[in-house]
C-alpha cells in the first residue's frame, strides 16, 4: 500500500470553498457539460457529481483517460492486449491526481512503486535516484556528488546568484524571472555542466515534449521545485501494476455512474453557443442545454471548438486559444519479443543524448498483462519513447530506436518481433518561451464556463498529470462556488523555497536586479 497523500510533513492544503452540502439543496440542480475525459475532465466531473450537480461527459474517443487511456489490439497472432501512450509515472507529490485515484482505490493498492529509474548518455555514464536523502538541497547535493558527470568540483563552479531561481521557485513569480528564457540558455548561463545537463535535466525537459531549447526556463525551474527542491517525497514514483483501463478508469465509470454522470465515449463535441444564462453544447447528432461547461480537452480540440463558436466568450480570449501551440510529436513504439531482456535491467530507463530515443521501458516488470503473456511465451515486452522526434517518418523513426536499444540492450539484437504497436501523436502543450503570460486559465472571461488540462494556468507549482488534476478540481470548485456550494480543497508542494535564508536572499536580487 503507498500512502494517498505523501509523507511531507510541509505538504500545503488549500481549503476548499464553503458553501452549500449540495445542490439538492438549491432551488434547481444545475446541470454541467464536461468536455474531455482526460485527467482534468474525469477530475472535474468527480468533483461536481460529489456535490450533486447534474453532469454529462463528452469524450470523442471510445475509451476513457485521454493521454492516459487505454484500448484493445491484437497481436498478429490473435493475442488481445492493451494498448496505450505508454509509461506515466505516478510521483507520490501528485497529490491532486492521487486524490482523484482515491476514490475508487482509497489506500492506492492498484499502484506499484518503480524503486528506482536511471538515466544513461551516450557515453555510459548513469545516474540514479535510489537510496538519495528526501530533504530538499541535500539531495540536489548527493545527487550531484555522486554524478558520474557533476562532481563537487562541478556544483562548487556554479554561478550561485543566477542558479537561485531553481532552489527558491514560486508560481506565478518563477515566470516573471524566467519565462523569456529558454532552459538550455539557462542552464548555460548557470554554468551548469555540460554532460551533466545532458544525462540529468534533458531526459526531464524532454519528458515536456520539447527540446531544452524551446522549453521555457520557467517551466524547467518549476518542474525541478516539484520533484527535487520543493518536496521531500522523493523522486521515485508508482505506476499501474494493471492497464490504465482496468486499475484507473473503469472503477471510475462505475463511481461516476453511481452519481448520475451521463457518459458520452465516442462522441466529438463541434461546437458551444452561449444561450441566455447557459450554454448549447452541440455534437454532430445533438444539442443539449447545460448551466456550466468545462472544456477539458486537448490543445487541438479545445482550439477546434472555440473556432466554431464564434459568438463564445469575447473575441479577445478567442483569439489567445486560436494562438495555442501544441508541442512536437512524438512516437510510442511497443515490441513483444521472443526473448526476455536481461532480468538486471531496470523497469524504466531514461536515455540523455541518445536521439531519438529517450527512454525505455520494460511493462513485463510492472503491468499484469504483459506479465502474463512473457511468462506464457518466454518473451519480453518492451517500450520505447521519440519525443519531440526529429522527423515524421514513422518507419525512420521506429529504426533509429530500434538500433538505440540494441545498442544498449545488446540482447535484443537477435530477438524476434512477435508484435508491434507504433503510436504517434502530437496534442500536448508547448511550454514555449515566453508563453506563461498567453496561457489561458481556469475562468473565463464568461461565468459557467471553464477551462481544465494540463495546458492551462494554475498558480500552484504543478506540472503534467498533476496540472490536469488540479486544475480540474480548480474548474469544478469555480463552478461551485458560483452556485454556493461547497468545493474541494487542494494540495500542493510549498510554493515556494523551502530555506527561508535563500527566500530572503532571492526576494533581495529581485529588489536590486
Amino acid at each position: 500500500m503507498t500512502a494517498p497523500l505523501g509523507h511531507d510533513r510541509k505538504l500545503v492544503t488549500h481549503p476548499a470553498p464553503s458553501g452549500l452540502s449540495s445542490a439538492g439543496l438549491l432551488v434547481r440542480r444545475p446541470r454541467a457539460a464536461v468536455v474531455g475525459a482526460g485527467i482534468a475532465g474525469l477530475t472535474a466531473a468527480t468533483a461536481l457529481a460529489e456535490r450533486g450537480i447534474d453532469v454529462t461527459l463528452y469524450e470523442r474517443e471510445h475509451h476513457l483517460g485521454g493521454r492516459v487511456g487505454g484500448w484493445a489490439e491484437r497481436l498478429p497472432d490473435g493475442t488481445p492486449v492493451t494498448m496505450s501512450r505508454g509509461f506515466h509515472a505516478f510521483f507520490r507529490q501528485y497529490y491532486n491526481l492521487r486524490a482523484l485515484l482515491t476514490r475508487t482505490d482509497p489506500g492506492l493498492d492498484r499502484l506499484t512503486p518503480v524503486e528506482d529509474y536511471p538515466l544513461i548518455d551516450e557515453e555510459g555514464h548513469t545516474d540514479t535516484f535510489a537510496g538519495l536523502p528526501k530533504t530538499p538541497l541535500l539531495n540536489a547535493f548527493a545527487f550531484a556528488v555522486r554524478s558520474p558527470t557533476m562532481g563537487l568540483r562541478d556544483l562548487l563552479a556554479l554561478k550561485p546568484k543566477a542558479a537561485l531561481p531553481l532552489a527558491t521557485a514560486s508560481v506565478p513569480g518563477i515566470y516573471r524571472q524566467l519565462d523569456d528564457v529558454d532552459a538550455e540558455s539557462f542552464l548555460e548561463a548557470i554554468n551548469f555542466p555540460v554532460a551533466a545537463r545532458h544525462l540529468a535535466f534533458e531526459v526531464f525537459s524532454r519528458s515536456f515534449f520539447a527540446d531544452p531549447a524551446e522549453l521555457s526556463a520557467a517551466e524547467l525551474a518549476t518542474m525541478f521545485h516539484l520533484y527535487f527542491l520543493g518536496s521531500n517525497e522523493g523522486l521515485l514514483f508508482d505506476v499501474p501494476a494493471d492497464p490504465f483501463p482496468e486499475a484507473l478508469w473503469t472503477p471510475l465509470a462505475h463511481y461516476l455512474a453511481d452519481r448520475r454522470v451521463t457518459i458520452h465515449t465516442g462522441v466529438q463535441v463541434e461546437a458551444i453557443e452561449s444561450a441566455g444564462t447557459g450554454f448549447q453544447v452541440q455534437t454532430a447528432d445533438s444539442t443539449a442545454g447545460f448551466e456550466a461547461v468545462v472544456l477539458a480537452c486537448e490543445v487541438s480540440g479545445l482550439k477546434a471548438i472555440v473556432g466554431s463558436s464564434p459568438d463564445l466568450a469575447t473575441s479577445a480570449w478567442r483569439e489567445g486559444i486560436g494562438r495555442l501551440r501544441a508541442a512536437p510529436g512524438f512516437l510510442v513504439r511497443r515490441l513483444w519479443l521472443n526473448r526476455p531482456v536481461l532480468p538486471e535491467r531496470p523497469a524504466f530507463l531514461g536515455t540523455g543524448s541518445l536521439p531519438p530515443l529517450d527512454n525505455i521501458s520494460l511493462l513485463d516488470r510492472y503491468e499484469s498483462e504483459a506479465k502474463r503473456w512473457t511468462a506464457r511465451t518466454g518473451g519480453s515486452v518492451v517500450e520505447l519513447h521519440a519525443y519531440a522526434a526529429p522527423t515524421e517518418d514513422i518507419q525512420v523513426l521506429a529504426r533509429q530506436m530500434d538500433k538505440r536499444l540494441h545498442e544498449i540492450y545488446p540482447e535484443t539484437a537477435d530477438a524476434r518481433v512477435v508484435g508491434e504497436i507504433d503510436l504517434w501523436r502530437q496534442d500536448c502543450p508547448l511550454f514555449e518561451v515566453g508563453g506563461f503570460a498567453r496561457r489561458p486559465s481556469v475562468a473565463t472571461p464568461v461565468p459557467g464556463l471553464v477551462l481544465a488540462g494540463d495546458g492551462i494556468r494554475i498558480d500552484l507549482p504543478v506540472a503534467l498529470m498533476e496540472r490536469a488534476a488540479a486544475t480540474g478540481w480548480a474548474a469544478a470548485n469555480t463552478l461551485l462556488s458560483h452556485w454556493g456550494v461547497a468545493g474541494h480543497p487542494t494540495h500542493s508542494v510549498p510554493n515556494h523555497g523551502r530555506l527561508r535564508v535563500l527566500n530572503r536572499l532571492a526576494r533581495r536580487e529581485r529588489r536590486t536586479s
